[in-house]
């Protein structure tokens, strides 16, 4: 067994303060995100951890790519019937969480989840490859499937069937907005001295900001 004790890190390429952050969450994420997309060290910005908790009480937790972000959320694209579609749908809430090591920066959103308008998912859809397409057709994600030759002679079979139409969009697919109601930002500092700063979503849609111990 390896002795992992002496894995040190020292945190000093930031700070984050009162009197630097913005009274609105999404615009300051929206600060950080952009400054993530312009580091050439990080290469998907976009890429979050989504935690959901399934029937057994258990978090799980997976790696998907935020399609687009508004005032009222984030949202991105995953098969309906999915682990995580079912969670979803059992509970309609889930944990986002963005990691950027290289700018010691992490930023943890706890959101209701809601499915966004089918015009919106269509969109998005159209949007993609033709191969991301049929993949989203092909896969009948989470379940359980005999091997990988099943998955490459179905798909076979859609590239020759719409080689010259539009894939429809399956009505299992689609996108979700989480709308957050709780939002952490967190930045590595000397010392273990991190500096996090919560937002939570007050009554009359306020944001309450807070420091929080590291």
């Amino acid at each position: 067994m390896e002795n992992l004790h002496d894995k040190r890190k020292v945190y000093e390429k930031s700070q984050l303060l009162e009197n630097q952050i913005k009274e609105n969450p999404v615009e300051q994420f929206r600060n950080w995100f952009l400054e993530a997309e312009e580091n050439p060290a990080i290469s998907e910005a976009n890429a979050m951890a989504v935690s959901t908790v399934e029937e057994d009480g258990c978090p799980r937790t997976r790696m998907v790519l935020l399609k687009s972000y508004t005032w009222e959320g984030f949202i991105f694209y995953t098969n309906y019937e999915s682990r995580k579609g079912h969670a979803i749908e059992n509970t309609h809430k889930a944990c986002l969480h963005f990691f950027w090591p290289n700018m010691e920066r992490q930023i943890i959103i706890k959101a209701n989840l809601e499915r966004i308008p089918d015009n919106l998912s269509d969109g998005y859809f159209h949007s993609r490859p033709k191969g991301s397409q049929l993949g989203a057709v092909v896969s009948p994600q989470s379940k359980v499937i005999p091997d990988r030759q099943f998955l490459e002679e179905k798909l076979k079979t859609l590239q020759t069937e719409y080689q010259d139409k539009e894939v429809p969009r399956p009505e299992n697919w689609g996108g979700y907005i989480a709308k957050p109601y709780e939002i952490e930002f967190w930045q590595g500092r000397p010392n273990r001295l991190h500096d996090r700063i919560l937002y939570e979503l007050q009554e009359d849609l306020d944001w309450k900001i807070s420091r929080l111990a590291p």
